[in-house]
């Protein structure tokens, strides 16, 4: 059993947190929505006053938030300056980042929080969430991965280095970039399919066993009673949101830039679902919802 402090209890963080209470660790959690935080507490999480609070004593220190100035703020205080969860922490606590956030900051959090820190974004959504088969893409030293991965094992079902620092926010960014695009081919393949008067089912039936084959369509199809699991099912409630999509590609695209690549399709990509989310107000539907707009 591990104590484990968790910041950021949201639509990802609280069934991770759950996930890990049930293998018998020791949580304490902070979030500033109350009511996930109280949604902790009834799982069996203890209550933390203040995220300094939920890092003092731990062997770990899970953070799931949204953008990495978040993350900067909360582990390294302030303005990035000391007063944070690293400094509240013991000096053999493992700080593992499960957000998705900008290189640069993955890499000073690890330069400058004095701990062993661990960037490890993860691919399977809020349903890999609360199934504990979440895949953790993981940047750090060998040591601090697998330290991390002690408790990481226990949300999800794949746990893979993909370097130092920085790495795992690297091959998210990776990911999350084909998802896109794919999404996007699948919603045009399967409206230009219902326009010519060939059903849904009979393009997952043979694409799903063809070379077109891609998780957009098997895994997570964009439209209602093809994949039980699918958003599609409960009026794109979701999953993962447009917004988050909207900032991952934006992530992905400044690392095309940094890596000096013409990003083409990713650009197009990104283009697309800012349109979605801000022209169309798709923000808070899942990422899937944007064949709403290919239909348009």
């Amino acid at each position: 059993m591990a104590r484990i402090g968790f910041v950021g209890l949201g639509t990802m963080g609280l069934p991770m947190a759950r996930n890990l209470l049930k293998a018998g660790h020791q949580v304490t959690g902070f979030d500033l929505n109350a009511a996930s935080l109280d949604a902790a507490v009834a799982a069996g999480a203890r209550r933390a006053a203040s995220t300094t609070e939920a890092a003092a004593g731990q062997d770990f220190v899970v953070t799931m938030l949204p953008m990495g100035r978040h993350v900067r703020e909360v582990v390294l205080g302030p303005g990035g300056n000391a007063g944070g969860m690293a400094a509240a922490s013991d000096p053999g606590t493992v700080f593992i980042d499960c957000s998705t956030i900008d290189v640069a900051t993955a890499r000073e959090l690890a330069e400058r929080a004095g701990r062993p820190v661990v960037d490890a974004p993860v691919s399977g959504g809020q349903m890999g969430a609360e199934n504990g088969t979440l895949t953790f893409m993981v940047g750090g030293t060998q040591e601090a991965f697998e330290a991390a991965a002690t408790v990481l094992k226990d949300m999800g079902k794949a746990i893979i280095r993909c370097g130092d620092a920085g790495a795992g926010q690297i091959v998210k960014a990776c990911n999350n970039m084909m998802l896109a695009a794919s999404m996007i081919a699948t919603c045009e393949a399967l409206v230009m399919a219902e326009r010519l008067g060939v059903s849904h089912q009979a393009v997952f039936d043979v694409v799903g066993k063809s070379t077109g084959q891609c998780f957009a369509l098997t895994g997570y199809a964009p439209v209602p009673d093809l994949v039980p699991a699918s958003p599609a099912n409960r009026d794109y409630r979701p999953g993962f949101a447009a917004a988050l999509m909207l900032k991952d590609l934006g992530l992905a695209q400044e690392g095309m830039r940094d890596a000096g690549v013409d990003s083409q399709v990713g650009a197009k990509a990104l283009e697309l679902y800012r349109r979605f989310v801000e022209e169309k107000g798709g923000g808070g539907l899942d990422f899937s919802a944007i064949i709403k707009m290919v239909r348009e």
